[in-house]
C-alpha cells in the first residue's frame, strides 16, 4: 500500500528559519542535529485534531 504524505518539512523550511534567527542558512552537520529534536516538538496528535475540528466538524 503506497502512503501518501501529508504534511513535510523541507530543508527549505529549516534554512528559511535559520536565516531570519541566525542571519545564515545552517550547514547540513547542523541540519542533522537538529531533525529529531524537531519531530519531537512537533504535536502531531493536536495538529491533526484541531484541523479536524476546524474544516469536518465546524462545517457539519
Amino acid at each position: 500500500m503506497k502512503k501518501n504524505v501529508v504534511y513535510e518539512l523541507i530543508d527549505e523550511d529549516v534554512q528559511n528559519v535559520s536565516e531570519e534567527v541566525l542571519g545564515r542558512k545552517l550547514n547540513p552537520s547542523e541540519i542533522s542535529r537538529i531533525k529529531d529534536v524537531i519531530a519531537e516538538k512537533i504535536n502531531w496528535f493536536d495538529a491533526i485534531e484541531s484541523a479536524i475540528n476546524e474544516t469536518i466538524l465546524e462545517n457539519k
